[in-house]
């Protein structure tokens, strides 16, 4: 049996799976280290024979480099859990495993995830080659260097991307402003409020000049858009379209299919790929 996590920057989901995903169960992040949950699984089900992760951040061979938007998880996991239960433990970027998951389904070799959650994630697969970068970093759109906010990303730095595009960005920006947490994209667009019309408006241009980025560079067949965000504002699919042509390269856009995710926890199911692929 399998234990399958993926471990975001809000959520913790995880599911047993033998043939397939089964029941999935979540927890808030802030309740417990991606360590603890493991642990506490592995006591309460003895036959886990290994553990596939999709992970919220940076990752390498086995050891989480960097969490911008998690807590508590860094270290050589893999090593930790294989060593102590006799386990084989498998670890990935959230967005490589995403787009590992919609490539499947697409049965695509020119594949983008572009997910808005807690960050803003990309997972790349390009003529049928997982992107990867020679630190297993490639593909870090949400840190992408952009313009200056007056907070820092969990990275550190204060002009990425992700602090104009992405679920913590909106929650920061209406926290800057004192307006209510609660206010969703389309009400700060029809707020009569000028700084939640331009929060709304900054997160359009960045959301807009993401995906014009990501299909300049890449020049993807199918661009599948999700994340918590992005399935909170579906209509952000047909606005994209309407809009993009100011953003992209026009060559690149023509070929290119814009797609709303229709995999649930696409994540999770990347994750569970992540046994087969390494046992290749």
């Amino acid at each position: 049996m399998t234990l399958v996590i993926d471990a975001g920057g809000t959520y913790l989901r995880y599911s047993y799976a033998k043939e397939g995903i089964e029941l999935v169960h979540q927890v808030q992040t802030s309740a417990i280290t991606l360590y603890e949950l493991i642990e506490l699984e592995l006591a309460v089900a003895p036959g886990i024979k290994s553990v596939c992760i999709s992970y919220a951040g940076q990752v390498k061979e086995g050891v989480i480099l960097s969490s911008p938007n998690r807590h508590g998880d860094l270290g050589d996991i893999k090593n930790y859990f294989e060593h102590r239960y006799n386990i084989r433990l498998f670890i990935q970027n959230d967005l490589t495993c995403a787009v590992l998951a919609q490539a499947q389904i697409y049965k695509s070799k020119n594949l983008c995830a572009f997910y808005i959650g807690t960050g803003l994630g990309l997972g790349v697969i390009s003529d049928g080659v997982l992107l990867k970068g020679i630190g297993n970093t490639a593909s870090e759109l949400g840190h992408i260097p952009y313009k200056k906010a007056p907070f820092r990303c969990g990275c550190g730095r204060d002009n990425c991307l992700e602090l104009f595009v992405s679920g913590t960005a909106l929650y920061q920006w209406k926290k800057h402003y004192n307006l209510d947490e609660k206010l969703s994209l389309k009400e700060l667009k029809e707020s009569t409020d000028l700084h939640a019309q331009e929060i709304y408006t900054e997160f359009i241009k960045a959301y807009l000049y993401a995906l014009g980025t990501v299909i300049t560079l890449f020049n993807p067949k199918e661009l599948v858009l999700g994340g918590g965000v992005i399935e909170s504002n579906t209509w952000l699919h047909s606005f994209a379209e309407q809009h993009l042509q100011e953003y992209s390269l026009h060559a690149s856009l023509e070929e290119c299919s814009l797609l709303l995710s229709q995999l649930e926890n696409a994540p999770l199911k990347g994750a569970l790929q992540l046994k087969d692929r390494n046992d290749k």
